[in-house]
């Protein structure tokens, strides 16, 4: 029998090409017709990730006419996450960088043929934001069934807390395997098969902690060594953290152990701030000072350094190298 052909696939709001790995690791058979960015440097690595530079300019510009040409079956959306953060301003839809997410979701109500699934990733705070209900009222009004979640890579094994908002959304009569949990937002969706403590189970909401328990340690997601070599000393001192910061910021650090089950959230001021952007590594072998007893004087002894990525997935910010990679 012939193979059913490859679904047809847009990526809005590309970068370096997430979501698009995403797809390829999931064994679907697709194939990302175009990408959409207006970051040049974003872009850049893209077609360095994939051979395909990703169509760059104002989304905003496109028409109807001009998504009806690729015919695609699912459409890939991260849109900017500015608008809703919780340090931000939250003015939601009144915030330009949310007008493009917007205009695409009224472009598909005009379109001849609009997709039949959508992917759509942001920030926790999105889901209580006017532009999340248009998005729903777009959606019903298209015949699309969603499923919403708010989940982290803590409830997947890895010791990284960042929770994110996601939406998945099928146009009848394509349906959802599990259409009991349709139209409704779980943060903890027994459907997913997870691994969950005694404790919770059953629940649809467990917090970090609970969590926690079910998580490898994150010496388990350390590369020791980098293209089957010892990782170089000189290579080493580039990722420590200089004495003056500690100095300054050492009581603001967030300082993790090889055997700790979480680390916070990188921000893409990492390496430049120390606080606030993400975790930092002990790695001395002499770790016997009790966390609650820290010093600045203690914290000098404790071979602090940053995370570095992984060299050949560097949109995956949860896989980590020792020294021997290169900084982002």
């Amino acid at each position: 029998m012939e193979a059913p052909a490859p679904w047809r696939v847009l990526e809005f709001y590309s970068g370096i090409g997430g979501l698009r790995y995403s797809l390829m690791a999931s064994g679907v058979r697709a194939e990302v017709v175009e990408a959409f960015d207006i970051n040049d440097v974003a872009n850049d690595v893209y077609e360095h990730n994939f051979g395909h530079r990703p169509c760059q300019g104002n989304i905003q510009t496109l028409t109807a006419s001009d998504l009806d040409k690729y015919k695609a079956h699912a459409w890939l959306l991260s849109p900017p996450c500015q608008p809703y953060t919780r340090q931000g301003l939250q003015k939601h839809s009144a915030d330009a960088r949310a007008f493009s997410f917007i205009k695409i979701l009224n472009l598909m109500q005009d379109m001849s043929y609009p997709p039949q699934m959508l992917f759509v990733e942001n920030v926790v705070g999105f889901e209580v934001s006017d532009t999340h209900d248009q998005l729903l009222e777009v959606l019903s009004s298209l015949n699309f069934n969603t499923q919403e979640f708010i989940l982290s890579p803590l409830q997947f094994g890895v010791p990284y807390s960042r929770p994110r908002y996601f939406c998945l959304a099928k146009r009848e009569p394509v349906r959802f395997r599990h259409a009991f949990v349709n139209n409704k937002l779980l943060q903890t969706p027994m459907c997913l098969s997870l691994t969950l403590s005694s404790t919770s189970q059953g629940s649809d909401h467990q917090t970090e902690e609970e969590l926690e328990p079910v998580c490898k340690p994150i010496k388990d997601f350390l590369v020791k060594e980098a293209d089957g070599g010892t990782p170089d000393e000189t290579v080493l001192q580039d990722y420590m953290v200089p004495v003056n910061l500690i100095e300054r910021w050492g009581n603001a650090m967030d300082i993790v152990y090889p055997e700790f089950k979480r680390c916070c959230c990188f921000t893409k001021s990492y390496y430049r701030y120390v606080k606030g952007t993400g975790s930092l590594l002990a790695t001395s072998k002499n770790l016997n000072v009790p966390e609650e007893k820290l010093q600045i004087s203690s914290l000098k002894e404790l071979g602090l350094r940053f995370f570095t990525p992984r060299c050949q997935f560097p949109f995956l910010p949860f896989k980590f190298l020792l020294p021997g990679s290169h900084k982002p």
